[in-house]
Formats: structure tokens, C-alpha cells, sequence
């Protein structure tokens, strides 16, 4: 292969010569706006993400992931809804009758319209009297909620003759509290055990019957659990676990990235060693949180009940079995994590000696460990912007009130008389574009995050590049390279780049993560080259076998390499891909698998600091303020995936700039070889010792 890069770098040895002063050689400066096209598509990218965003928190409201609505439509605990809710976050359902009946199969009356209000705690019955929950003072109730709660929300000694015979036949706006009740998730679950005294009580006053059936139970049970409301709290779990994110997501893994690349500076003989020993022991650590939450080690797994427990009372929840699914993954995982570090072993010596590499550019570009603050920062804002428009988002809806055929007549306070005709509850509508909007910006969150590792990527490779062809010719050193090549790539890349990281961004990790599953297809296709009999199965094949074809197109167009070609020769993300693949494969044998220990040691660091916010994660979510009262969380499982996911994006950050030195160098390594019949001119003694050693090579990969 006769270069790429010929164009761009000459082929006379006075090229260092040139080099001097503003890196004209390699660097190329006459550049135009590459992938327009992209750019504009980028930028209608943004712009769709700010009117979405603008319609959720237009739309949205966080408190309805959490709250149910009462007999008005409020959301509890909302202190702009039409009463101030503030204090009262708990649903609690006023008619258990209403609740056994929407329990009843093949029942037309839902529980959604069973009549209820939100409370500050959940009544349970007295032994010596009858107890009463009434709807909100109104009308010729002239007490303020304050009083109401002052008075257990019972004032029904107040009430006409005529509203107290309405209440004893369960009509309102008073009822009685004959059954035991526990918050579940804010919300109050009744226990179909009633209590025999207050239950005499209410006979005794001349009361309709109660039914006494577990279905008051179940019903109950059956809402709280089902799937749209075990996502709902998920959603709002990231939301209150805010601290949680911004210390384990944001300032550990920062911390602990920089740190890592400090020990890649002076101590980098010893840390692939270090790096997998750590990887082992965090994944066997982050797995027994994961048994403890599952309740399989000690006391502490989790629960729905909220406050003050019942132990002869339980209640089972979705969380818990999600918990438990996740404890067996995990566990999979760490034996198939022990088992390849352990095989790797080996080949730690080849990772030290690329390592060393790396090392000795960020010793020389210093301003390469200060640049990931850049795009850490913006990324920090932006995704706390896409964190409380995805709560809103998630959150939107419009609340309306049922159309229900049912009698639920209840007296209404404010006509003063009993309405049968809107006694129907509320419920939020959610319509389809409420899913594409979420969707969306699940999408815009990847897309942006993708974009800005990419862009400094990017940044990153120009500096290296810049260092690398700035030595002069056989490795005689040049005046050190300090910050400008950063702010330069900064500027190339700024001006004329864009659009092809950004199109880059868009599928380099897509690509890359379905490319391992094509080829295990290819490799089966390979090893059974029978066609199949029937007409299915010679349609699975033959695409297959299209889909197999792609593989070379993609592999040859599409890579993360292209970011450095970008870099150096401002070309447009697909001509920069395959010329850094063409570099890649006619050298393959001299690179292949130094480079590839290299990315897994890398690879394994970023698990270390993810991992690490994980474990810091779960330490601080068992603290009381999120295993009680308000801010309790249903599960520690998304805020700590949020945690891990946070802690790699920000290691990837910083890990860039080891994983792109590397890459970078040992691509203008392999152009400088090229250009040079075979001896690179501009590599260090380091380097050529690394690379150009195949004796060695061939050792330590045997």
C-alpha cells in the first residue's frame, strides 16, 4: 500500500524540516468543510432535542411517577395542584367496597375510578371507636385542610343527619376505617383483615355490609405492581438519587480516571497488573451488594413497604425479582470476567510495553491529561438538562376523567346532594407521540454522548499526530510539543470536522457492536456450509449470508480509526475510515495483536472506574435518606446502572487519551514505515523497540 497519506506527508526526508514551528508536514492545513450534509442533519438533530425537551417540561410533572391521583384529579403531594398537596403523598382509597368490586374478574369498574384522596399517613382502625377518613372539607364544611389534618381527616361528628346516613351507605363524604393499611410505594394497601371492633361499630351505627374478601388485597397488589408502574418508579428512583449520580457518576470516576492516568505516567510498569487484579476483585464485590439487595446474604434486601413494618405482614414486589435476575446475571458475568482475566495473564507484558508508549506522549503533550475536563464539563451539563427533561418526559400526559359505566354514586359537597354521573376517577392519557418523544431523546442522549467522546477523540488525535512527526528524523527529539497542538486540533476540528464526527459518532458504535455478532454468524456459516431444506430456513440462509457480505464493506468504511485520519488529513468520515483501515490491515501482522491487548488492558481500566461507581453508588443508597420516608428509592438497580453508565462515559473521556495515543501513534508509525521503505524515521527508541522487535512479538503472543 503506497499511501494514503502521500499526498499529505511527501515522501523526501527534509519533510522535518518542515515540521518545525507549525507541524505543516503530516498535519494538513489547507482543509475545506467536510459532510456538510451531516452537519445540517446534526444540527436539525439539536434542534428536534430542544422542542421535545420544551414539550416535556411543558407537559411533564416528575410527582406523577411516584403519586396517584385523587378523586379531584390532583396528583398527591403536589403543591400546585387545585388543593395544596404539599404534605399528602400518600393515595389511600376511601370505599373498600369499591376496591373489592374493582377486583372481581370481569369487572367493568376499575380501580382507577374507586373514590380516594391523598394523605399524610395511612389510617389504620381504632380498638375503642369507629375511625373516619373524609373527602376535603368544601362547601358547608368550613375547615382548612390544616384542620383536616389536625383532626385525622375525620370530621364526621360535625356532619347533618342527612350526611352521616349518605355516609353510613358508603356514599360519602365520609368513610369508615375498618381496615388495616400500609404504605406501599405512597400508596396505602389495605389488608383484607378487618378489625372485628370497628367493624361492630359500624353495624351497630346501622351501616351497609362490607365485604370481607383478600381480593381488597389483591386488587390493590395487582395496581402497584403492574409494569407501567414498576417503570415509573424506576424513572423516578434516578430522579431522587440526583446526589447519588453527581457524586458516583460524575466526581468519583473523574477522580479515579485521572488518577489512572497519573499511575499510567510514573507507574506504568505495574499497572496492567493492577488493573486486573482490581477489575476482579470490584466485580465479586458489585455481585454480593447484588445478593444482599436480593435478600440471599444478611437482612438487607429491599422492600416495598415504606416506614414502619408489620412482621406478620409481607408484600411482594416486581423490584425484588428484578434484583434477583440481575444478582444471576452478575454472577455470570464474574465467572466469565475471572475466567479471561485470568487468560490473559500472558500477555500483560505486551500491554506494558504499548502502555509505555502512551505514557511517554502524555509525558510530552501534558496538556493532554487537562483537555478531557473540556468535554467532561460540557457533557456534565448537558446531562443534567437530559436528565430532569427525561423525568418530565417521562412524566407527560394529560389528566382526564374516566368514562366509566359504573354506579359509584358519592355525595359531593359542593352541589349538596349525591352525584351518580361524575363519580368516574382521573387517569393521566398518554397518546403515541408521548413514546416516539421518549424514544427519541433516549436516542438524543447516545447520539450527543457519542458526538462529544468522539470530538475528543479527535482533538486528541491531532495533538498526538502532531507530537509524533515533530521529532526528527531517527527519534533526535524536537523542542517539546506543549499546549498549542490541543487548541489547534480544537480549532481544525471546529471548523471544518464537525460534520463527520458527527456522523461518526452516529454509527461507529453501532457498528462496532454488531460487527462481533456478524461474524459469529459467519463463523457458524463457515463451519455448517449446508443449505437448509425448507424455504425458511434457505431464506435465513441466503440473508444471512447478504448480511455476512456487508461485514468486508464494513469493516473497510467504517471504524473509530477514521477520528484519527480526520485529524490529520481533515477528509470526510468514510474516505478518513478506509484510509485508516487500508493503514491497519497492510500492517496487521506487525500490529494486530499488540494493539489489541493494549484496548483490552483499556478496556478493563474503564470497567475498574465504572465498577467503582457502582460500588460507591450502592454504599451511599443505603443510607437512611433513601431507604426511608420521602426519598426512599423501589430499587438501587437503575441508579446504579444510571452510576455505572455515567462513571464509563466519564473514564472513556479520560481513557481517550491513552487509547487514541496509542492508536495514533502506531498509525503514523505504520505511514512512517511506508514512507520510508520499512524504517520509520520519526519513531522513538521506545517505539521501534515495541514494534519493530517481531522476535518478541511472536514470544509473548505464543
Amino acid at each position: 500500500m503506497r499511501g494514503p497519506l502521500g499526498a499529505v506527508v511527501g515522501t523526501t526526508h527534509p519533510a522535518s524540516t518542515e515540521m518545525s514551528g507549525d507541524n505543516n508536514g503530516i498535519i494538513k492545513h489547507n482543509r475545506r468543510c467536510r459532510d456538510v450534509v451531516f452537519l445540517v442533519f446534526f444540527i436539525a438533530f439539536w434542534v428536534a432535542m430542544i422542542v421535545n425537551s420544551s414539550f416535556a417540561f411543558n407537559q411533564g410533572n416528575p410527582l406523577r411517577l411516584n403519586f396517584g391521583l385523587d378523586y379531584e384529579g390532583n396528583v398527591c403531594g403536589d403543591r400546585h395542584a387545585h388543593r395544596n398537596l404539599r404534605e399528602l403523598e400518600l393515595h389511600y382509597w376511601l370505599n373498600p367496597n369499591q376496591v373489592y368490586q374493582s377486583g372481581l374478574k370481569n369487572s367493568q369498574f376499575k380501580l382507577g375510578n374507586a373514590r380516594s384522596v391523598c394523605l399524610l399517613d395511612c389510617p389504620n382502625p381504632s380498638e375503642d371507636s369507629l375511625g373516619w377518613v373524609c373527602d376535603y372539607p368544601d362547601g358547608e364544611i368550613h375547615l382548612s385542610i390544616d384542620d383536616w389534618i389536625d383532626r385525622n381527616y375525620d370530621y364526621f361528628a360535625d356532619l347533618t343527619p342527612q350526611l352521616r346516613n349518605s355516609s353510613l351507605q358508603l356514599q360519602g363524604p365520609c368513610y369508615p376505617i375498618v381496615f388495616p393499611s400500609v404504605n406501599v410505594y405512597w400508596s396505602c394497601q389495605l389488608i383484607a383483615r378487618a378489625s372485628n371492633a370497628s367493624l361492630r361499630h359500624w353495624r351497630e351505627m346501622g351501616g351497609v355490609s362490607i365485604v370481607e374478601d383478600i381480593l381488597i388485597d389483591k386488587s390493590i397488589h395487582r395496581s402497584i405492581n403492574s409494569h407501567s408502574s414498576v417503570l415509573k418508579r424506576y424513572v423516578a428512583d434516578v430522579g431522587k438519587a440526583w446526589p447519588v449520580l453527581i457524586v458516583c457518576g460524575g466526581i468519583v470516576p473523574l477522580f479515579l480516571s485521572v488518577i489512572w492516568l497519573l499511575l499510567i505516567r510514573h507507574f506504568v510498569a505495574g499497572m496492567p497488573w493492577i488493573t486486573v487484579i482490581l477489575f476482579n476483585v470490584l466485580i465479586i464485590s458489585v455481585t454480593m451488594f447484588y445478593y444482599l439487595k436480593a435478600g440471599w446474604i444478611g437482612n438487607s434486601a429491599i422492600s416495598p413497604i415504606i416506614g414502619e413494618r408489620d412482621p406478620y405482614y409481607t408484600v411482594s414486589a416486581r423490584e425484588l425479582n428484578h434484583i434477583r435476575v440481575a444478582a444471576v446475571f452478575m454472577t455470570a458475568v464474574m465467572i466469565v470476567a475471572i475466567l479471561s482475566s485470568i487468560a490473559i495473564i500472558r500477555r500483560i507484558l505486551m500491554a506494558t510495553s504499548v502502555l509505555k508508549v502512551a505514557a511517554k506522549v502524555i509525558g510530552e503533550v501534558r496538556a493532554l491529561i487537562i483537555f478531557p475536563l473540556i468535554p467532561y464539563a460540557i457533557l456534565a451539563v448537558f446531562y443534567m438538562i437530559w436528565l430532569s427533561a427525561a423525568l418530565h418526559l417521562f412524566s407527560s400526559g394529560q389528566v382526564v376523567q374516566n368514562d366509566c359505566n359504573a354506579n359509584c354514586c358519592a355525595y359531593d359537597l359542593k352541589t349538596k346532594r349525591v352525584s351518580c354521573n361524575s363519580c368516574c376517577g382521573y387517569s393521566i392519557h398518554y397518546t403515541s407521540h408521548i413514546g416516539a418523544a421518549i424514544l427519541f431523546h433516549l436516542f438524543g442522549c447516545y447520539w450527543a454522548t457519542q458526538f462529544f467522546v468522539a470530538c475528543s477523540s479527535t482533538v486528541i488525535a491531532g495533538s498526538v499526530a502532531s507530537y509524533y512527526w515533530a521529532r526528527g528524523a531517527r527519534g533526535e527529539t524536537a523542542p517539546k510539543v506543549p499546549f498549542l497542538p490541543v487548541f489547534s486540533s480544537m480549532k481544525r476540528l471546529a471548523r471544518y470536522s464537525i460534520g463527520s464526527v458527527a456522523i461518526g459518532s452516529l454509527i461507529v458504535k453501532f457498528v462496532e457492536s454488531t460487527r462481533f455478532i456478524l461474524e459469529a454468524i459467519r463463523r457458524r456459516l463457515k463451519v455448517a456450509d449446508i443449505m437448509p431444506e425448507s424455504w425458511i430456513g434457505k431464506v435465513a440462509y441466503h440473508s444471512s449470508n447478504s448480511c455476512l457480505r456487508c461485514i468486508g464493506w464494513t469493516i473497510k468504511s467504517v471504524n473509530r480509526n477514521a477520528y484519527i485520519m480526520i485529524a490529520i488529513t481533515g477528509e470526510g468520515f468514510f474516505r478518513a475510515s478506509e484510509m485508516s483501515t487500508e493503514l491497519i490491515i497492510s500492517n496487521i501482522l506487525r500490529i494486530g495483536k499488540v494493539n489489541i491487548i493494549g484496548d483490552v488492558i483499556l478496556f478493563l481500566g474503564k470497567l475498574c472506574v465504572s465498577l467503582s461507581s457502582v460500588l460507591f453508588a450502592f454504599l451511599m443508597l443505603e443510607s437512611h435518606r433513601y431507604r426511608s420516608a420521602h426519598n426512599k428509592i423501589s430499587s438501587p438497580l437503575f441508579p446504579v446502572l444510571a452510576c455505572w453508565v455515567l462513571g464509563y462515559v466519564v473514564a472513556t473521556l479520560f481513557f481517550a487519551v491513552v487509547e487514541m495515543s496509542i492508536d495514533t501513534i502506531i498509525l503514523s508509525f505504520c505511514q512512517d514505515s511506508e514512507e520510508h521503505q520499512g524504517t520509520a524515521q520519526f519513531a522513538s527508541p521506545l517505539l521501534m523497540e515495541t514494534l519493530n522487535d517481531q522476535n518478541e512479538v511472536q514470544r509473548l503472543t505464543q
